[in-house]
Formats: C-alpha cells, structure tokens, sequence
C-alpha cells in the first residue's frame, strides 16, 4: 500500500542515472515519463564557450573520446556518444545536449534544477569564465526563470546569479566533506551563509540528515533537499520526516510514493 506523505519534489537525479545514460536527453525524455517534478543536471563549459551538460570533468568515463572539457571544442564533445559506457548497453548513440536544449525540452513540464560545475585539473578547480552569465543568459531566453532552481559547490556564484537576476532561485549543495571541516555548528554556519548569499534551498547529501533538521532549516526560511537517495525505503522516510524535495538516480520509485 502507498504512504501519503506531504508534498515532496521529486526530482529525477542527472534524468535518472540508473534507468537510462545520465544527462542525456535520452534520460530526459525518460525522465519525463515518470512520477517526476523535476530534473536535475550538471552544466560545464566547452573550450569555445557552449554550455554543456555533463558531470565529469573528463569524457573518458561516459564517453568514447578522452580529454578535459577545458581543453574540448563543442564540434569534438558534440561528435562524442554519451551513452558508450551505460551499463547493459543503451539502444541508440546520445550526444551531450546543450543547456538550451534540455530547458526547450522541460519548458512548461517539469522544473529543472541547474548545478553549476566547477572546471577541473587534476587537484586544481577553479570556475569556467562566464558560465554564470551564459547560463542566466540561456535560462531568460527560455523564458523559464520562474522553472528553474539553481544549485552549486561553488557558493561564490550562487551570489553572482543572484547579482544577474535576482528573480532566479539558488540552493546551496552541502557535502560531507564541508559538514564534517566546521569548527562551530554547521548547521547554524550553513543556514548564515545561506542567508547572506540569498539563497532559498539547502540542499545537501542525505548521509548528513538527522530528524530535527527540517523544522530546523524550514523556521529559519529555507527548503530542504535531500541527495543521492535511491531506495525506496529511504525515499519513504526521508518524506515522512518533512524534507521538501528528494534526488534520485531512480526516479520510477516515485510512482510508489503517494504525496499530496
């Protein structure tokens, strides 16, 4: 029987890693088809500028070529198969889609959470020049400001998003490895931070919940997410514990869900 939980978004991680090859707008398309109320992708830059969506700093993984984005022209990424390492095999090639491609896709369907990557070599990260403007660029052209949610690591940009359009909506990504490096109460740190960079959601790794954390973050102002959650028992009590959205690489668990 299904558990009537309060309203959660549910929001199919990289489209749905598990179910189909991730940030492709295979998984998009499959995503769409499922009990979803959101997408959530990862946008870097090409050498020469395009805005892309992939996690990885290097294409080895996912893709049949090899190289860092910083170094790859969008011809090069674009000739790429994105799904030549789904496990089990995928039935037809994936291209790595354009940020304006997956929002012309969800336009008016699903709300699309955005993060914004860091550029990577090695141990070094830093930031692709202007992705910030690109992808505020992209979303007003899609008409979507109202849609979208835009979430990173890098808390820097959340403000410069904020100082390009202060209609967007941003969250904070919270990780183990920062949670675990405070010297005062995170929490208290996190929801300060927050406050002063404007953002409206915290959204954090799932490792990291306990029960009083979302009347705790809630009465402070902001919405709590929850990632990367991908069993349905997880799902089920994270939902009865008052979160407001959860992330996961399985998103047709949703449909065992049952909320208002």
């Amino acid at each position: 029987m299904n558990s009537i939980f309060k309203f959660v978004q549910r929001v199919a991680h990289r489209g749905g890693s598990l179910l189909a090859p991730e940030n492709t707008l295979g998984a998009f398309q499959n995503a769409l088809t499922l009990d979803i109320d959101a997408i959530e992708l990862d946008v870097q830059m090409s050498r020469d500028g395009q805005a892309i969506i992939f996690h990885d700093n290097t294409v080895e993984k996912l893709t049949d070529g090899q190289g860092n984005i910083l170094d790859l022209d969008f011809a090069y990424l674009r000739s790429l198969n994105a799904a030549a390492h789904f496990p089990g095999g995928w039935f037809e090639p994936e291209r790595i889609p354009t940020l304006r491609e997956v929002l012309n896709l969800a336009k008016g369907r699903v709300s699309v959470h955005i993060e914004i990557k860091y550029s990577q070599r090695g141990q070094v990260y830093g930031r692709y020049p202007n992705i910030a403007e690109t992808v505020v660029a992209e979303i007003q052209a899609a008409n979507m400001l109202d849609q979208v949610l835009i979430i990173s690591f890098d808390w820097h940009i959340l403000s410069i998003i904020k100082s390009l359009d202060t209609s967007l909506k941003t969250g904070a990504l919270v990780s183990k490895k920062w949670w675990s490096v405070q010297t005062e109460d995170p929490l208290n740190v996190l929801s300060d931070q927050s406050a002063v960079l404007g953002c409206s959601w915290i959204n954090m790794d799932a490792r990291l919940f306990s029960p009083d954390m979302p009347d705790m973050i809630q009465q402070r102002g902001f919405q709590l997410g929850l990632w990367t959650v991908n069993k349905l028992d997880e799902l089920r009590h994270f939902a009865a514990a008052g979160v407001d959205a959860l992330t996961t690489d399985r998103p047709d668990l949703f449909a065992q869900l049952q909320i208002f």
